[in-house]
């Protein structure tokens, strides 16, 4: 076990909406709400974070601009294609939270950081 929670982000329909009507290629078909949540970033966040439903709203509360960017930025990395005011209103607006406060480790392996360059290579 880590000390550390996990934190999802289910996508909303609105957020799916933006998706489509801000696609730069407007000839690719349309993503549905249950493709766009098939396959979701995870974020380990502090597992004090994750003591109760409040702890973890507070902690999305202070991150929610960091989260919004970066899964807004897996979409379309071009800034002036990004929603004008990313505020926790939309945030909410957009997204469902999970959080899961047991992280079980069950390799072996050391935990390794990776950059996104690393990654390319």
């Amino acid at each position: 076990m880590i000390n550390r929670a996990a934190l999802l982000l289910r996508y909303k329909q609105p957020a799916v909406d933006w998706i489509n009507r801000t696609d730069p290629y407007k000839d690719s078909p349309e993503i549905d709400l249950e493709t766009v949540n098939e396959e979701r970033n995870v974020y380990l966040i502090p597992d004090r974070a994750a003591a109760d439903e409040g702890t973890t709203r507070m902690w999305v509360e202070l991150n929610h601009l960091a989260l919004l960017e970066n899964e807004l930025a897996g979409w379309y990395e071009d800034e002036s294609l990004m929603p004008p005011n990313l505020s926790l209103e939309l945030f909410d607006e957009w997204f469902d939270v999970e959080c899961h406060s047991i992280i079980l480790d069950t390799s072996d392996e050391p935990i390794i950081e990776e950059t996104y360059e690393e990654e390319m290579e």
